[in-house]
């Protein structure tokens, strides 16, 4: 099901034990997944079973996609890969600091 999120909102997996915090995100109808399925605001009451490959995701990282219109924080790691819409979301790199001569 698809919904527009608010920065603020955190989502839960229903695979595993990820948790993530909407840091930015596009006012747009979105579907946002961790191991395969949709992640729900709360916590779920049934697990399910990750679905496809997955590289987890680790607490306290931020997570962003290619063009970084969008941006999570994982409260809470687990076994799940997170993914919005069928994009992937990998983990935010650091920015790079000038060099100082």
């Amino acid at each position: 099901m698809t919904q527009i999120f608010k920065p603020g909102v955190k989502l839960s997996s229903k695979v595993c034990k990820t948790q993530i915090m909407v840091l930015r995100i596009p006012a747009i109808e979105l579907e946002i997944f961790c191991g395969g399925l949709p992640m729900e605001v709360g916590d779920p009451d049934v697990l399910g079973e990750i679905q496809g490959e997955n590289n987890g995701t680790l607490v306290g990282k931020r997570y962003t996609d290619e063009t970084e219109t969008m941006e999570f924080l994982c409260t809470r790691g687990g076994e799940g890969s997170i993914s919005v819409s069928g994009h992937k979301i990998d983990i935010k790199a650091a920015k790079k600091l000038p060099s100082s001569d």
